[in-house]
């Protein structure tokens, strides 16, 4: 099989429980919500993504392993692969997880939720969108854009998740702002669901 990859690259999380780790990211090409053609945009099921997946470099799968392995820092070991897209598990399978786990890799994915993860992945990070029926019900962590229109967040929390975070939907200045402080007041009110901020995105780092 060959994997169709958009980018890898070295940086820190961003989002979510695991912010400020370092990681490897593997974005693959390709969504099942959305072209990635802003012609598209208006049409799409998921219309705020804000991640250029189109475009790729094909692999096969013991080049993509020795790929992930060498933008790793040399001198430490069990290297950490966040495997994002785009929607990663349209080729996420498990026998790349297994090959990066003979590698001595810790595998994550994150995922819109319409597809069921593979078994082996280590950490799995759900972002549902609305209007889109959700089939990985259970994970590690369920990270919601918030506001989106006709999704409220308490119809996920009875779901099976370690961790429930409100992610402000980004955009201009103004509506940035006003996003966060909806989101912020939300987690007053709800405590069971805590804040995430895209902090690549303050840093100015991939």
């Amino acid at each position: 099989m060959a994997y169709q990859v958009k980018e890898i690259f070295y940086s820190l999380q961003g989002e979510g429980d695991r912010t400020g780790r370092a990681a490897v990211f593997c974005r693959f090409a390709g969504c099942n919500l959305w072209s990635g053609r802003a012609e598209d945009r208006a049409s799409a099921q998921c219309r705020f993504c804000d991640t250029d997946f189109v475009g790729s470099v094909g692999y096969d799968r013991s080049r993509l392993v020795v790929a992930l392995l060498a933008a790793w820092p040399k001198s430490t070991h069990n290297p950490y692969v966040v495997c994002t897209g785009g929607e990663p598990l349209l080729q996420l399978d498990a026998a790349l997880i297994d090959a990066l786990h003979a590698s001595g890799c810790e595998v994550a994915v994150e995922t819109n939720g319409t597809r069921l993860v593979p078994i082996g992945v280590d950490w799995i990070c759900v972002s549902p969108k609305a209007g889109v029926a959700l089939v990985q019900t259970q994970g590690d962590e369920l990270k919601l854009v918030y506001p989106q229109a006709g999704m409220d967040p308490a119809a996920f929390a009875s779901l099976r998740f370690k961790h429930f975070f409100l992610q402000p939907m980004d955009g201009p200045g103004p509506a940035r702002a006003h996003n966060t402080a909806l989101a912020v007041e939300y987690c007053l009110a709800h405590p069971r669901w805590r804040l995430s901020l895209q902090a690549h995105k303050y840093l100015g780092i991939p």
